[in-house]
């Protein structure tokens, strides 16, 4: 059987939706910026820029990116897609139309309800932000054609990128320092700007003024990832192979040499692996797999690659490999850090840090009052386990529970309320849910609390059991999650499980949950792999 690897493009990921976006600072901000479905208040307190502005203008921030040299501009999205921005407005970053400064948010009422899908910022700085109908807007310094308008004149106002991008739609756009990247819908790259080590991938070392397609070796490949590093750049292909170009004098491309690439060159390291994320630092790289496992290369000086010394590396080693399952991966090509999400929801973080007080915010208390016999005023019994809970949470959190907590409900008279229709794992995870936003459980009792949210009408939350899956499947439970997806009639989760189990046929077939699943089910996915060229030679 051969082994196949299928990514998903990101802007089909939905992780947005699922959990509070944080604030995105100095660096590339994850695609795509989802609209949101429910109002999340993004804390940006701690962000000294936004100490002038009120409680109802702050409340009404969806997303945020701090960026610039000194961390001293802003960008940020509202729920209602209005943009606005503020700060010292260095080379024209702000988009205002002018070049002064402000500390009060200006609304840029050209971009505002166009639903921006991807931003990034270059070392100008110099702003990309591409919309969902695709279009792609640029901004800022402008020294080496990096807004892609032929010249190298400051954009002063964002200008719809068009040229050889005219009739393509933008799902995804990366910064380096001064070049930049866009993705298309159809998996093509187009780079340009500054090209002194061949960052753009055109086989020379000239400057490019206007978008050009990264071609050479990526051709006939469909891109479905991006991301750039100072005076590098790296793409994901469909079938989870890496390929980079430009400035390689660190490792960064991970290609084992540190020779400078002028085209696109695979990634031989990660042979054999199905790569679903890649991000960049200054000059070092982390690559994460379909199976959760972390791989990071390039330049060490301040431990930004996490092997426990500070030696380079020129090609990919896996860290992390004691920790949990890594679900998310964060760099910015300013910096010289890392970070790294597990499944059970705890960041790391390494390389060049900042220290951080021990000041609480409003989620982080109610967290911390979850389960608090000392505040609670209701008690759950599951499984003959307590928990305790607070009503007023419950109810502004939860339309079941404010159905309950009525007079004409028992329930609402009661100290003690019984359980007995879920595990004690599961809801506790799904009252936790409620005062956190984040679910702690493993994929498989994530299903039973799938159930939960389906029987409570909490769609939010069912989403966010399906996203908590998939970034738990592994080739050992992959076919009991499609038989839950099946179950469940979650066809999103249920396409996702096939996907794995197809990239993974070989070793799926081999586990127990192959063999001991219901004969039909079995039947019906043996036909549709045979569908989809799965057994082909």
């Amino acid at each position: 059987m051969e082994r196949s690897c299928s990514v998903k493009s990101r802007d089909s990921i939905t992780h947005q939706d699922h959990e509070p976006a944080p604030p995105y600072s100095r660096g590339h901000t994850p695609p795509p910026l989802q609209r949101r479905s429910r109002r999340t208040m993004v804390d940006v307190t701690k962000w000294p820029l936004f100490s002038l502005m009120e409680g109802e203008e702050l409340s009404s921030i969806r997303q945020a990116c701090v960026f610039g040299t000194s961390a001293n501009e802003v960008i940020y999205i509202t729920h209602n897609d209005d943009v606005y921005v503020f700060g010292l407005n260095c080379s024209n970053c702000l988009g205002t139309g002018d070049s002064q400064s402000t500390i009060l948010p200006k609304k840029l009422d050209f971009l505002s309800g166009r639903k921006v899908v991807s931003l990034s910022y270059g070392s100008g700085p110099h702003i990309l932000l591409a919309t969902e109908e695709g279009e792609l807007f640029a901004w800022g310094h402008n020294g080496y054609s990096q807004l892609g308008n032929g010249t190298t004149n400051q954009g002063v106002a964002p200008v719809l990128v068009s040229a050889s991008l005219l009739n393509k739609r933008v799902t995804e756009v990366a910064c380096g320092s001064h070049h930049s990247l866009a993705l298309t819908n159809t998996g093509e790259v187009y780079a340009w700007g500054y090209n002194n080590c061949g960052q753009v991938g055109s086989g020379s070392t000239a400057n490019q003024p206007t978008p050009r397609r990264v071609s050479n070796c990526l051709q006939n490949k469909v891109v479905v990832s991006i991301t750039c590093g100072q005076t590098s750049s790296l793409a994901v292909v469909e079938n989870g192979e890496v390929y980079g170009w430009g400035y390689n004098g660190n490792g960064q491309l991970g290609l084992g040499n540190n020779g400078n690439q002028l085209t696109p060159c695979r990634l031989v390291g990660l042979q054999g692996l199905c790569v679903l994320q890649i991000v960049s630092g200054y000059a070092h790289s982390l690559a994460l797999t379909d199976e959760g496992l972390l791989y990071a290369w390039g330049t060490n000086t301040y431990g930004q690659l996490g092997t426990g010394n500070k030696s380079n590396q020129l090609s990919p080693v896996q860290i992390m490999a004691e920790k949990e399952r890594i679900v998310e991966i964060a760099a910015c090509h300013s910096t010289h850090t890392s970070a790294a999400k597990t499944q059970s929801g705890q960041v790391y973080m390494w390389g060049q840090c900042r220290e951080h007080d021990d000041f609480l915010t409003v989620s982080q208390s109610l967290k911390k009052e979850f389960d608090s016999p000392e505040t609670a005023d209701l008690k759950f019994s599951v499984d003959g386990k307590y928990i305790n809970v607070h009503k007023a949470v419950l109810k502004i959190r939860c339309e079941h529970f404010r159905s309950m907590f009525q007079s004409h409900w028992n329930e609402d008279m009661k100290e003690v309320i019984e359980i007995d229709q879920f595990t004690y794992p599961v809801y506790r995870s799904f009252l936790e849910f409620l005062y956190t936003d984040n679910i702690d459980l493993p994929p498989e009792d994530a299903i039973g609390l799938l159930d939960l949210a389906t029987s409570y009408c909490e769609n939010r939350l069912k989403r966010l059991c399906q996203h908590i899956i998939k970034r738990g499947i592994t080739i050992e439970n992959a076919f009991s999650l499609l038989a839950a997806a099946v179950r469940y009639d979650a066809e999103d989760l249920e396409e996702f499980c096939f996907k794995f189990c197809v990239n993974h046929l070989t070793e799926v077939t081999q586990t127990a949950a192959f063999w001991q699943i219901e004969g039909n089910l079995l039947k019906e996915f043996i036909s549709r792999a045979s569908r989809c060229g799965a057994f082909k030679n």
